[in-house]
């Protein structure tokens, strides 16, 4: 007896790879053309984040100040009044210390912070400009401050203006 071979002939698995890698091409070809769409759209869309990104940065750049200069514009008025139009002086002293109060807490309420230095205390490049340096009159002075020339402010945490400073050399 002869048995009969299950496996199907050469022809036949030619025949059905050959149907199987048609469909197989076919959906391999959309899959493509749906990715390549995929990937067009999300290039465009990223295209467009970026223009929109920059439209607003410069339009945050344009108007960044208009709060501090809103704030500042009423301090500006008040000097206006306080200045003599005869003289051109300011004749006023409890008026001037008015504004300036007025110019601080405006300036405090926009985050702006003065940066507490005291004289004595170690010098930090960090955190210190120093533009001068004085030889120690004793030897525990060498890298502190010894004076305090101008303060220096923060906004939020950074530092915007240094304390310039003299440091014990």
């Amino acid at each position: 007896m002869t048995k009969k071979s299950a496996k199907p002939s050469k022809e036949a698995k030619v025949k059905s790879n050959n149907s199987k890698k048609g469909e197989t091409t076919k959906d391999l070809k959309e899959k493509i053309k749906n990715e390549e769409e995929k990937y067009l759209r999300l290039f465009a869309e990223f295209e467009n984040y970026k223009k929109r990104t920059t439209k607003e940065r410069i339009e945050l750049y344009k108007t960044a100040g208009k709060e501090v200069i809103s704030g500042l514009i009423p301090v500006l008025e008040d000097f206006k009044r306080a200045l003599n139009p005869e003289t051109g002086k300011f004749d006023d002293a409890d008026g001037i210390n008015l504004i300036y109060n007025k110019l601080l807490e405006t300036l405090k309420g926009q985050g702006l912070v003065e940066i507490q230095t005291n004289i004595g205390e170690d010098f930090d490049s960090e955190k210190h400009e120093a533009i001068s340096q004085i030889p120690a009159q004793k030897k525990g002075d060498k890298g502190k401050i010894i004076d305090i020339i101008e303060v220096g402010y923060l906004l939020g945490d950074k530092i915007i203006k240094f304390p310039k400073v003299v440091v014990a050399q």
